[in-house]
């Protein structure tokens, strides 16, 4: 997976995959978009995180599940 866009680091809210740069759990956006939430949604409640950022972990989830599900 491209990690340009996700960290995790022990000091940053204990190891939780954030946004690069923010300390915001990628986990967050998953949350929304699986709820009633919209990306633009998420996007106003999380201001440091961009819009490319968020689209680029989408497109990265999107591949690995693609990637997997081709393999098996």
């Amino acid at each position: 997976m491209d990690t340009r866009y996700i960290k995790s680091d022990p000091e940053i809210m204990s190891g939780v995959p954030c946004f690069q740069g923010t300390r915001v759990p990628v986990q967050n956006l998953f949350d929304y978009l699986v709820g009633p939430s919209s990306l633009n949604e998420f996007l106003a409640d999380f201001p440091t995180v961009s819009r490319e950022m968020a689209v680029a972990v989408i497109e990265a989830a999107k591949g690995q599940l693609l990637d997997h599900a081709l393999v098996a």
